[in-house]
């Protein structure tokens, strides 16, 4: 008998090493690897086989079938996923414990049943317990199939008996193969298991949706490998006490990643957010110093958030830099040019920003903006209502362009907004009938252009 084999892999990656050491060669993880027990080899070899070589075609003969998409009957989650499932495809959303994973899946499954053959897989929940959420949602429920099941031989076999449209299984850290002996969610399970479900949804033509969790980090649970495996992962984000989701495309093999979905949390689900702009500028009736409105590009859609920014007089030796849905390390740079080269200097003081509305800025258009509210709250000036600011900031102090200049112009002019600071490589083609829109190449020549409002 061939004894049985041990291999350890990384719990962050999913490399495999022939030994234990200390540290992952792939990811540079430390203490990272764990014992699996593998099976005894049953593969033999023969000699002289020799594999059919596959089918060779011309890529102008393929058809792409570009019209072959599936509505969710959701906008928002279209968007995301690029106009629709692709038959064939596998989709991983992922979010914290809460945020709507389940709910937002279970609205979608009800809604696309009634049209097609969709099969809703549970592996946390009792069907008890999905039917009684299903309710109080008030979906419909004559025409969704129900299981709970964990085996993904037992779901790989239910799916090729009733061959759905779509299939969701929530979720994929539950989910374990027989074949393989480790617990559920390590990472061999989670791997062998998603690898079943991939070539189930690729010789089936069916859309597979997993849910996945995340870690205390922040990021998808599991090895790295499964975001290579999948075709879309989109993630579900909430911040604590807040009552919209945001859906965020972070890979896409069939449309543009980091588009942006907006969700707003009710007692009858997640419902769309048509207009999120004017949601996220929902601003007090009396200017306040340190609050300044820019632009976002957000995949395929301009965003109007606003920046707030808080200095005080520090109370300890070291000032305080806070960013919340910025990054931190960002605001120290920008904090250090502003000193640089617009003689601000901040060094006594903390200072505190923050994204309105829950929002992680993610893109470098909004540094102008993060400056320009610092200086407002440090002067005690408000800045006017009717601005908008947005531009990259260099460390020489020069304002970079941003990309889609003309579309955000066009997107501020619409909600009403009046002036502008801009690039100056972004100033309009054209002439923008009652809006202000100052040019700037340098951060001495926005300043300047506050100091004349």
């Amino acid at each position: 008998m061939p004894k049985p084999k041990n291999a350890y892999v990384c719990q962050e990656c999913g490399a495999d090493h022939p030994k234990w050491q200390g540290q992952c060669v792939s990811c540079g993880a430390w203490n990272a690897l764990s014992e699996v027990h593998l099976g005894p080899s049953t593969r033999r070899t023969s000699v002289g086989y020799a594999a059919a070589a596959p089918e060779l075609k011309v890529l102008a003969d393929v058809n792409p079938d570009d019209a072959r998409r599936l509505p969710s009957g959701m906008s928002e989650l279209d968007r995301v996923l690029g106009g629709g499932f692709v038959p064939g495809s596998v989709v991983l959303i992922g979010g914290e414990p809460g945020a709507g994973k389940s709910t937002l899946l279970l609205q979608v499954m009800a809604s696309l049943a009634q049209d097609v053959k969709a099969l809703y897989v549970t592996g946390e929940e009792s069907l008890s317990q999905v039917a009684m959420r299903a309710r109080r949602l008030s979906l419909p429920l004559t025409r969704l199939g129900v299981a709970a099941e964990t085996r993904v031989e037992a779901i790989q076999s239910l799916a090729e008996s009733e061959q759905p449209d779509v299939l969701v299984v929530d979720s994929i850290q539950v989910v374990h193969s027989d074949a393989v002996d480790a617990v559920p969610g390590s990472v061999t399970q989670v791997r062998e298991s998603a690898a079943v479900l991939t070539r189930l949804a690729k010789r089936s033509g069916a859309t597979i949706i997993l849910v996945g969790h995340v870690t205390k980090e922040g990021g998808l649970a599991g090895p790295k490998v499964l975001e290579h495996m999948i075709d879309c992962f989109i993630m579900l984000e909430s911040s604590d006490n807040e009552r919209f989701r945001t859906l965020r495309g972070h890979k896409n093999r069939f449309g543009a990643a980091n588009e942006l979905g907006v969700f707003a949390m009710t007692d009858k689900g997640l419902k769309e957010v048509a207009n999120p702009s004017a949601i996220f500028l929902n601003r007090g009736e009396a200017p306040a110093a340190g609050s300044v409105v820019t632009v976002l590009w957000e995949g395929t859609r301009c965003l109007l958030v606003e920046i707030q920014a808080l200095v005080d007089a520090t109370q300890g030796s070291h000032p305080r830099r806070v960013a919340v849905g910025l990054d931190s390390q960002r605001l120290s740079m920008l904090l250090a040019v502003l000193h640089r080269h617009g003689g601000i200097f901040t060094g006594d003081q903390d200072v505190y920003a923050n994204v309105v509305g829950g929002i992680k800025v993610s893109e470098t258009g909004a540094d102008l903006a993060v400056a320009l509210a610092a200086l407002s709250s440090l002067r005690n000036k408000a800045l006017p209502r009717d601005l908008i600011v947005f531009g990259e900031l260099g460390l020489s102090g020069e304002v970079r362009p941003v990309t889609n200049g003309q579309e955000r112009l066009r997107e501020l002019a619409k909600h009403g907004f009046r002036r502008a600071i801009v690039p100056r490589a972004n100033q309009p083609r054209e002439s923008m009938d009652g809006v202000e829109v100052v040019t700037v190449s340098r951060l001495g020549d926005a300043l300047n252009a506050l100091d004349r409002w």
